[in-house]
């Protein structure tokens, strides 16, 4: 597998803005913290999720999850991006099961897009996000 490259510029665009659509389709009724968020999948394609919260707690969906269901859902092999909007004082990156969801389908070197619905943050890598991160490779047999 090649390593990733940051995405276009069209690319990011298109994932911050998938990213910010969907966020307003949260359900999110006890926190109020809408969270939307998009992956780029190996063909280029953009898959978008938002949170969704359960009264009963643990049930509840994260944006990242709902963004990587809907790109297996469209037959899609690998997260080559990924990109988080919350309206937040603090930027929101991947929480630690979300990362770990990320790294089932991306590189160490995966670029994460952090924005608000107004602007880009800053960009990462899940790598940084995941230092020594477990995944697929080492379940592989020799």
């Amino acid at each position: 597998m090649s390593r990733n490259a940051e995405p276009s510029p069209a690319q990011a665009a298109a994932l911050l803005q998938a990213a910010r659509a969907v966020r307003r389709h949260a359900h999110a009724p006890y926190s109020r913290f809408k969270v939307g968020a998009a992956v780029l999948d190996e063909q280029g394609r953009v898959h978008a999720g938002c949170n969704v919260e359960n009264a009963a707690y643990p049930q509840g969906l994260c944006a990242e999850a709902a963004a990587i269901a809907a790109l297996v859902a469209a037959g899609g092999k690998a997260v080559r991006a990924v990109a988080v909007v919350a309206d937040s004082k603090v930027p929101t990156t991947p929480c630690g099961g979300c990362r770990q969801r990320i790294a089932e389908f991306a590189r160490d070197d995966c670029p994460v897009l952090v924005g608000t619905p107004r602007a880009l943050k800053f960009v990462t890598s899940l790598g940084a996000l995941l230092p020594h991160g477990f995944g697929p490779p080492a379940l592989r047999r020799r």
